[in-house]
């Protein structure tokens, strides 16, 4: 071997963690597991309990929005993967997701439930569920998410078959070898019940390890320190692609869905060695609720399910248990999630045959996003410097896309006084005269499907594609990004009705219209380019009427002296943006009373927060 290439091999083989692997592919006997239980009893945690933890391992953080307490949960980051899968905007609906997985941990019912994610296409249901599987393949290989398995070893010829070694097909925990009857004597004694869960073992063998298990105590006439002298504990990781502890299932068409895709199969090659269809060794427990035992199950499109599907679907969720050709009803320990579009759990509502499959369902709306700053971090992910070569993309050009797609989502406002464009800008977060938090919440509350209906992220994504690929100048402007948003309607499959495409057309006029707004402040403000200045003045202003709707008067910093509010300053600034004399007393106290509304939820002033002062100070 070349010298070089035996250095670059060292170089390569110094990088690898062998502490790590060793502690990953930790064995033993289940002696030595019994004490990592009695040490640390999160180790037998259910599946729920598990993927709870999880999501609350990576931290969390308390917001007020709109006079609402928020929690942000930073597992939704993907920070485990450089924010590649992660969610903005939707803290709500990911609020409610976590509830229900703390419910069901806590044992409170939701644990025999399908939880169902809904919403339009491309509003990120199929994104929360890869993050929650990814996150359980990174949290079992920390010490926190630790979760063991067992094998038999040294198995007599007949007992495991060919190999003296048998893997439990369904990774069970291994306190399941503990017999029933002694069970609960054998968990107080490990202080099961001094952890943070009520931490119950109920099941029993899987019917592969229950084969082996009486063969084995019949083989030692009842002896079970002998049966167990075959068991080797081991660490188990999880892996969507190893098919450990995570399973994903996809519906086909209904000629070709086969039950034993998600409850396993006879191996019939086996038949002929062992006699019988119904030996557990013939059989392969590789159906996606064998496999998925201990973590997630993923049902792609939930509701494309053939109903004869349903029964091992309610069995899972309600009972915990599937039934495997053949085979007695086999406990099994995962969560089960689906995800389904808006046209489909229509058909659901509608369907007869699908009423036990409601009743056992807790269904979470995952909704577009509304919040404009949240939609345009997508886009920012999407087609950042980094990420797009070679290619100028113009200041707003993101943010118009992604206020286009915002307002195809909204509900008209029902207030007279309140245009669309200015109902996204509140729900954003700025700030309009004569509206205050409460406002916010109430237009919230009239318009509870605002996000089920509109254009998906993937629309836009794909429009900024193809203008970034039309473009030869190698600078991408908003108008070009906008002119592909528009002409690409006359084609988009999911729009039903012509009213609906011209009423999207007419909201492109609208964005067009408010991204020239945003450049001639832009301009004004690069004319008067003081910043500082500028927030003098508005301190100015605001001590001027402070005085002026308090009745007081303000302390001259020149002079030391008590003075008369500065009326001339004062309506210098108002008649910028037309406010007639008689109207002035109003817009004074309105401001005032912003300031105070703010003071109140602990927040400071800021002028540029409110778009008329800041208009009016920056003309």
């Amino acid at each position: 071997m070349d010298t070089r290439e035996h250095g670059m091999i060292q170089t390569i083989a110094s990088m690898q963690n062998l502490d790590q692997y060793r502690e990953l592919n930790w064995s033993g006997s289940l002696e030595d597991y019994l004490k990592i239980v009695k040490q640390n009893p999160q180790v037998c945690r259910n599946a729920f309990q598990r993927l709870y933890d999880m999501i609350i391992s990576r931290g969390q953080e308390e917001y007020i929005d709109n006079k609402k307490r928020l929690v942000r949960y930073h597992f939704f980051k993907d920070e485990f993967d450089k924010g590649k899968d992660a969610v903005y905007g939707l803290d709500i609906p990911l609020m409610r997701l976590v509830h229900v997985l703390r419910a069901a941990a806590e044992g409170y019912g939701p644990e025999k439930r399908v939880i169902l994610l809904h919403g339009p296409v491309g509003s990120s249901k199929s994104t929360i569920v890869r993050l929650l599987k990814k996150g359980l393949e990174e949290y079992s290989r920390t010490a926190d998410g630790a979760l063991y398995t067992y094998s038999w070893v040294n198995l007599p010829k007949d007992a495991g078959g060919a190999d003296d070694t048998f893997h439990c097909p369904m990774h069970e925990e291994p306190l399941h070898v503990i017999p029933i009857d002694v069970r609960p004597q054998v968990l107080r004694e490990l202080g099961l019940g001094n952890a943070r869960y009520a931490i119950r073992v109920d099941g029993d063998l899987c019917p592969a390890c229950r084969w082996i298990y009486s063969d084995l105590l019949r083989k030692y006439e009842g002896r079970w320190d002998k049966v167990i002298a075959h068991l080797k504990v081991r660490r188990v990781i999880m892996s969507e692609k190893d098919r450990v502890g995570i399973g994903t299932f996809q519906p086909k068409d209904e000629k070709n869905q086969d039950s034993t895709e998600l409850t396993g199969d006879i191996n019939y090659r086996k038949i002929a060695e062992y006699g019988s269809d119904s030996d557990p060794r013939a059989f392969n427990f590789d159906g996606e609720f064998n496999i998925a035992n201990r973590g997630l199950v993923e049902f792609i499109e939930v509701l494309k399910l053939d109903v004869a599907f349903l029964y091992d679907l309610l069995g899972a969720s309600q009972e915990h248990k599937i039934k495997p050709k053949k085979f007695s009803q086999t406990d099994i320990d995962e969560v089960i999630v689906g995800h389904t579009n808006e046209a489909e759990y229509k058909k659901l509502l509608s369907n007869e045959f699908m009423e036990a499959l409601r009743d056992r369902t807790i269904k979470i709306d995952i909704p577009y996003i509304t919040k404009l700053s949240a939609e345009v971090k997508i886009y920012q992910k999407d087609f950042s410097v980094r990420r797009i070569t070679g290619k100028h993309i113009a200041p707003h050009t993101l943010e118009v896309a992604a206020m286009w797609a915002i307002l195809t989502r909204l509900e008209d406002p029902k207030k007279h006084n309140l245009t669309l464009m200015q109902k996204l800008k509140l729900y954003d977060g700025k700030t309009l005269p004569g509206f205050t938090q409460d406002n916010v919440k109430e237009l919230r509350k009239e318009s509870k499907r605002e996000g089920m209906e509109g254009i998906s992220p993937r629309y836009i994504q794909d429009k900024i594609s193809n203008a970034l690929v039309r473009d030869v100048e190698g600078c991408l402007n908003p108008f070009m990004v906008m002119n592909e948003l528009d002409k690409g309607l006359r084609h988009h499959s999911l729009i039903a009705s012509e009213d609906l495409r011209r009423r999207y057309s007419e909201l492109v006029g609208l964005v067009k219209r408010e991204y020239e707004e945003i450049v001639k402040n832009e301009v004004q403000r690069a004319i008067s380019a003081d910043e500082d200045a500028i927030t003098k003045l508005a301190a100015n202003y605001i001590d001027n009427i402070k005085a002026y709707t308090l009745k007081e008067r303000v302390k001259n910093r020149y002079t030391g002296q008590d003075d008369e509010p500065d009326e001339r300053l004062m309506r210098s600034i108002e008649e910028k943006i037309d406010i007639p004399e008689s109207r002035k007393d109003d817009f004074r106290r309105e401001i005032m009373n912003y300031i105070g509304a703010l003071a109140v939820d602990g927040k400071t002033f800021e002028y540029h927060t409110n778009d008329r002062l800041r208009r009016a100070l920056e003309l």
